[in-house]
């Protein structure tokens, strides 16, 4: 991931309903970047009874979560949450590309935003810079999703 990040827009996220997908692996990352979302996107104005927050075990289940969610109630923008740490063989890369693939083909097909959230790090002090740090990933995430969501509003009128 680029530490450059685009310049934040001000949006006003009073009418936006969001859905957030995290998964419980890693959780005490994850549960980082949830609340550095949440607070983002209070601070844009987004109430707390428009945000639905729900767990899967892990970040190859935040496709299917947020297939599952999609379904239960519209949303305009969602965001999958979860830390992939790198171990010792190839498995980090095949959940974090999974899941990326999973959101975008999602995404596509509910023509609804999702922010792929998916932090991967080579080692716990990358993964807490990213989640609990100076490179604050659940702010960029919110600010992404409110975007989107202002996009979605904009082109659909």
């Amino acid at each position: 991931m680029s530490l450059d990040s685009p310049t934040a827009l001000a949006v006003d996220g009073a009418a936006f309903r969001l859905g957030i997908v995290a998964a419980r692996f890693n959780q005490r990352y994850v549960d980082g970047l949830i609340e550095s979302a949440r607070r983002t996107l209070r601070e844009a104005g987004v109430v707390d009874a428009n945000v639905t927050v729900v767990r899967v075990p892990g970040s190859g289940e935040l496709p299917t979560g947020m297939q599952l969610l999609l379904g239960k109630q519209p949303f305009d923008v969602g965001i999958a949450l979860g830390v992939v740490i790198k171990g010792g063989t190839l498995h980090d890369q095949l959940v974090a590309e999974a899941a990326q693939q999973g959101l975008m083909r999602i995404s596509l097909d509910a023509r609804t935003p999702i922010i792929a959230g998916v932090v991967t790090a080579t080692d716990d002090a990358q993964a807490e810079a990213r989640c609990f740090g100076e490179i604050n990933r659940g702010a960029e995430f919110a600010r992404g999703a409110l975007e989107m969501a202002t996009l979605k509003k904009q082109l659909s009128q």
